[in-house]
């Protein structure tokens, strides 16, 4: 485990969500202090706000990837295109490693349903999203 994942699985053991996880352990190199990276990713935990759609996980990686290649003027279209095809290969990446990219199916129940949810409450996955916050973290290095 490389020291970004470190900082974001211990980030996530304090109670934070997936995406805040990955999210802020870039903060630093991205030159946003901690407090905003957590703020901005807060909603995309637990597949996007409890949807069980994408893994935070993966929402606070390609957050990483917005911030560091990600157009910034209207016309800049070679930044754009780039940030969609960074951010497809992150993605196809991640899936080839977990076999899906939906917090749902990566965690075995429907947290977007009050009983999906109390089954989660019930089960301890927090290896499961420290894996995949690794993994996450693991695969940014070489974006």
């Amino acid at each position: 485990m490389n020291n970004k994942a470190k900082i974001a699985v211990c980030c996530h053991k304090k109670g934070f969500n997936c995406a805040q996880a990955v999210f802020s352990a870039y903060a630093k190199e991205l030159g946003i202090d901690e407090v905003t990276a957590l703020k901005v990713s807060a909603a995309f935990g637990a597949g996007i706000s409890r949807m069980g759609e994408t893994c935070g996980a993966v929402t606070g990686a390609l957050m990483v990837i917005g911030f560091k290649y990600g157009q910034i003027g209207a016309d800049d279209k070679l930044a754009k295109e780039k940030t969609y095809e960074l951010g497809k290969e992150f993605m196809n990446k991640f899936k080839l490693h977990n076999s899906s990219l939906l917090c749902k199916e990566l965690l075995g129940h429907d947290i977007s349903t009050p009983e999906g949810l109390k089954a989660i409450r019930e089960t301890d996955l927090s290896e499961t999203c420290n894996k995949l916050i690794t993994d996450a973290v693991e695969l940014l290095d070489g974006f």
